[in-house]
């Protein structure tokens, strides 16, 4: 994209880069921070977010014929969230149940969603499924390297919107109140009569409904195929951009975009030939991830805006 325009594509690579490649992380950061809301963490999102490429680019293919190639994607993100939601139905069962550890669960559905993306998407590595229609805002201009850079997915459009809506949600709803009182307080929460394991199995498959929907961004807009290694890491990388954003949707936006930048930027360094570190660039969303976690996890302070229940045995 960037190398018909030299060094001045790269800051638009990297812009085009960043709402691409930070799509996934917002939706999954979105639902993680649903789910630590209550009181449970889900290291089993990379599985779910795997799960939810597989399901997405299946549908889309197998419905191509039937519903057209505009709406066999939108049926298959469909489809992929709630496939996460039944991935994160079993993660809420498990991990409510007496003498269960969250990370040993987590690192379980890594596994099994990992295992049933693998196993059910053999199929569906060679054929081309339709993708996601995009928005070309870019044709106001003449030069093909804009065009291609503002063509945007409805899903970053919809998580914009969405993040603003689930801090609205935590702050002025009923739900929003309890899920947080679930959170923070579960003891007190019981004690005003709200179901502890019904809040946190909603609050865990909601959070698992977006992340298989942030795979479907995977699978069907960038980069806009069916692998077995689509994923990178990006569900775990998840939960420290949540701890990162201080549990706030709204940081997790800005963090979600922050790490997409990162990614983009080893690619659009070397559409303008720089090819010597090319490796060391890729691996920035890493490094960064690891110097969150380093900042973050002071035991000298408090992280502000942790739920209280995190870490404790419920």
């Amino acid at each position: 994209m960037s190398e018909a325009l030299g060094w001045w594509g790269v800051p638009l690579a990297i812009a085009a880069g960043t709402m691409r490649g930070g799509t996934p992380f917002l939706f999954v950061s979105l639902g993680e921070c649903l789910t630590e809301k209550s009181g449970k963490i889900n290291l089993g999102l990379e599985g779910t977010l795997l799960t939810g490429a597989m399901t997405a680019y299946a549908i889309s293919y197998l419905t191509r014929n039937s519903l057209g190639n505009v709406l066999a994607p939108l049926f298959g993100v469909l489809v992929a969230g709630l496939a996460g939601a039944a991935l994160g139905a079993i993660h809420g069962w498990l991990a409510q149940q007496r003498r269960v550890n969250d990370v040993a669960v987590g690192i379980a559905m890594i596994i099994f969603g990992s295992g049933i993306a693998y196993f059910f998407g053999k199929p569906f590595i060679q054929p081309v499924a339709p993708q996601l229609p995009t928005f070309h805002l870019g044709n106001w201009s003449s030069l093909p390297a804009v065009q291609a850079a503002f063509k945007i997915s409805p899903l970053f459009l919809l998580g914009l919107v969405l993040a603003p809506v689930m801090q609205w949600f935590f702050r002025a709803t009923r739900w929003g109140l309890l899920i947080r009182a679930v959170g923070d307080a579960p003891e007190a929460a019981r004690a005003m009569g709200v179901s502890i394991f019904k809040v946190r199995m909603l609050s865990i498959m909601g959070g698992s409904f977006l992340a298989g929907i942030g795979g479907a961004s995977l699978s069907l807009y960038y980069p806009g195929v069916w692998t077995e290694m689509i994923s990178s890491g990006q569900g775990l990388m998840a939960v420290a951009l949540v701890i990162f954003a201080r549990w706030n949707p709204m940081q997790c936006l800005y963090a979600s975009l922050l790490f997409g930048g990162a990614q983009a930027l080893g690619p659009a360094l070397q559409s303008v030939g720089v090819d010597s570190f090319y490796y060391l660039f890729n691996a920035a969303p890493y490094v960064l991830t690891l110097g969150i976690m380093i900042l973050t996890c002071s035991p000298k302070k408090t992280l502000t805006g942790a739920p209280g229940a995190l870490g404790k045995e419920n």
